[in-house]
């Protein structure tokens, strides 16, 4: 629902200052070379402003310090100037308003001679995302003509969006076993004159004692990798050296499923990057292949190099991912099967952890998937140099 609200203010100074830098069109008060003809700054003086239209000195001065897309509007409502922007985003139409809500906003600023501010959602034809969240502030001058500030909130509204998700996933997340570890000390001190009893429950803690800390370290290495804390530098790391460490950290888990890791490709390979952080993103992918497969089957782990990147590639015989799903299993806390992953002791967080990995290192993670026949997820990392030359085929080799 739209909000209105009247004040005599300046214009807010936020806005997205990166995507849509402010440019503006010479004033006698500031004269300028004309642009050349056919040249981008030549297109974008075309598409701003009116022919024979100049702006009056204050104006000028006022749109110039302007963060926010601005648009200047002739009493007759004619659009006398206007970031490019805001014609992007279809707000300006052949030198008039395109948006209705927009245009009664600056005919009622215009009759009442005071400044309007209202949120509104307008339809954006043409995209994947159909609407737009904008914030409108129409400020009349007293020619007639108005000032009209349009600030794009659509990509700030769907963070806060998911922040408010992020918040309630984790406190859903660490009241289950908070909640756990709670009756099951009550239970170990109403049966302490059951040493079986105690044994069993005390057993149980440290299992949700366990299944705690790791989501706990998995939030904490999801907020590094974020950007709350910075990336390590980068160094030359082995691919080899990767996938040994991250086999040998999930090798004890494959034993008690009687799964074994098979590993093969290009060997001698290297990329530039964080070890650790590479280590998780491949230890994330073994473990989520060794929790979805069934017992006394195998998990492949193969190195390669295509078009001047290195790929690791995990491949399991797991129940697989429905075509639905893949779009989503890389956002934080989603789990296609959540009494599975229950079972598991999964966190919900671990293929987030890998496509942040994958990005910090300028790559990315693809996901191949059938039902019942397995799943195959492909880390793709820029190939360091002196690695394209010393990459070997090496063997396939089983290991228990």
């Amino acid at each position: 629902m739209a909000r209105e609200s009247t004040s005599q203010a300046e214009p807010g100074q936020s806005g997205r200052r990166r995507r849509f830098p402010l440019t503006l069109s010479p004033t006698p008060e500031d004269p300028a070379p004309s642009p050349v003809a056919g040249s981008p700054a030549a297109a974008e003086q075309a598409t701003s402003e009116v022919p024979g239209a100049s702006l009056p000195r204050d104006t000028a001065r006022l749109l110039r310090s302007l963060p926010t897309p601005a648009m200047w509007v002739d009493p007759h409502g004619v659009v006398l100037w206007w970031h490019p922007a805001l014609e992007a985003l279809r707000i300006v139409r052949r030198r008039g308003i395109g948006v209705g809500e927009i245009a009664a906003m600056v005919e009622s600023a215009r009759t009442s001679d005071q400044v309007i501010q209202r949120d509104m959602s307008v339809k954006r034809p043409g995209r994947r995302q159909p609407r737009l969240s904008l914030r409108v502030r129409v400020s009349p001058m007293e020619d007639g003509s108005a000032i009209v500030l349009v600030q794009d909130m659509t990509e700030a509204e769907r963070l806060d969006h998911v922040r408010r998700d992020f918040v309630a996933n984790v406190s859903h997340e660490l009241k289950t076993p908070i909640g756990a570890l709670s009756l099951l000390a009550e239970a170990v001190t109403e049966g302490r004159d059951d040493p079986e009893a105690v044994a069993h429950f005390a057993s149980r803690m440290v299992a949700e004692t366990r299944r705690l800390t790791t989501l706990v370290n998995d939030l904490m290495d999801l907020s590094r990798l974020e950007g709350i804390d910075p990336l390590h530098p980068m160094e030359p790391v082995s691919v080899d050296d990767v996938v040994s460490q991250a086999c040998d950290d999930v090798r004890l888990l494959a034993r008690e499923k009687g799964i074994r890791f098979l590993r093969g490709g290009v060997a001698g390979l290297k990329v530039l990057g964080v070890e650790s952080q590479l280590v998780t993103a491949v230890r994330n992918l073994l473990v989520n292949a060794v929790n979805y497969s069934p017992a006394s089957t195998k998990v492949a782990v193969a190195t390669g190099q295509a078009d001047g990147s290195v790929t690791i590639a995990v491949t399991d015989q797991g129940i697989g991912i429905p075509p639905g799903e893949l779009d989503r299993i890389f956002e934080r806390f989603y789990r296609v099967d959540q009494a599975r992953s229950r079972d598991t002791g999964g966190t919900g967080l671990g293929l987030a952890i890998v496509k942040h990995v994958c990005a910090n290192h300028s790559g990315h993670c693809d996901v191949w998937s059938r039902v019942g026949a397995g799943s195959t997820f492909t880390i793709r990392l820029p190939e360091l140099g002196e690695g394209r030359k010393r990459g070997r085929t090496s063997p396939v080799k089983e290991e228990t």
